[in-house]
């Protein structure tokens, strides 16, 4: 049985005194040591987070990085700047990353390189949008944006790595993907991986996002290849958090 991964993409959102009476909320996560349990929040407060959960065994990931270790690349943070902080990766290749700000699967590929290559933990997050679903294109968009990971880096890249599938016509909308539709992605995920190494296939965990919340996350749980879920709007209300946290744990 893969190990739970929980984690929460706080996006743009928080505040001091807003973010110290969330992570108020979500203190108890302590005592939830059979899952992994990570929380995304915007760079200005990774100190004011990581210091809030120091000893509570919660990680702290930020929301991209740069591919680049320094330089003249304004308004960006290195991977050397994640560990100055006390974060322990970062996610790569969110869907509003790759639409916003015209991240390329090249780019991301760097992004993952970065952080492995500085023993942090990358989160490949992988998704198609509706026009490719209604196109029938979800498992060629996906397996290309894996593959630009597996193929230049190998499947040993992936020790240690997340891969979160996260359909973008979920993501913020409402909609969630069943879950025999979330299987079935994550099972020809899992395949693609399988092709470069079944050891490492059947080790790696593979998570679902896209309005996850706590009404809908038994069933996702309950899918032999989804072992997580990566929470966006869910994730800043404290119960919601704490009721999907501990659906996982009931997935052991």
């Amino acid at each position: 049985m893969r190990r739970p991964w929980v984690a929460g993409n706080w996006k743009m959102n928080g505040l001091h005194q807003t973010n110290d009476e969330l992570l108020k909320g979500i203190s108890s996560l302590a005592a939830e040591s059979e899952i992994d349990i990570c929380v995304a929040p915007p760079a200005p407060y990774w100190m004011q987070v990581v210091e809030a959960l120091e000893g509570r065994g919660i990680k702290v990931l930020a929301q991209t990085v740069s591919e680049h270790a320094s330089g003249a690349y304004t308004g960006e943070w290195s991977v050397g700047m994640l560990q100055d902080c006390g974060v322990s990766g970062a996610l790569v290749g969110h869907s509003e990353r790759r639409q916003l700000f015209a991240e390329t699967d090249v780019v991301v590929a760097a992004k993952f390189a970065a952080l492995k290559q500085a023993g942090l933990q990358p989160v490949l997050c992988v998704g198609e949008t509706l026009e490719e679903r209604q196109a029938g294109e979800t498992l060629a968009v996906v397996s290309r944006q894996l593959l630009a990971v597996l193929e230049s880096q190998g499947a040993d890249a992936f020790d240690g790595a997340v891969l979160a599938y996260e359909p973008v016509w979920a993501i913020g909308t409402g909609l969630t993907a069943t879950p025999e539709q979330a299987q079935a992605v994550h099972a020809s995920l899992r395949a693609v991986v399988a092709a470069f190494d079944a050891v490492r296939a059947e080790q790696l965990r593979i998570v679902y996002g896209g309005s996850v919340k706590a009404a809908n996350v038994a069933g996702l749980f309950a899918m032999a290849d989804i072992d997580g879920a990566l929470v966006g709007g869910a994730s800043l209300i404290a119960q919601e958090f704490l009721a999907i946290c501990q659906a996982a744990r009931q997935r052991l």
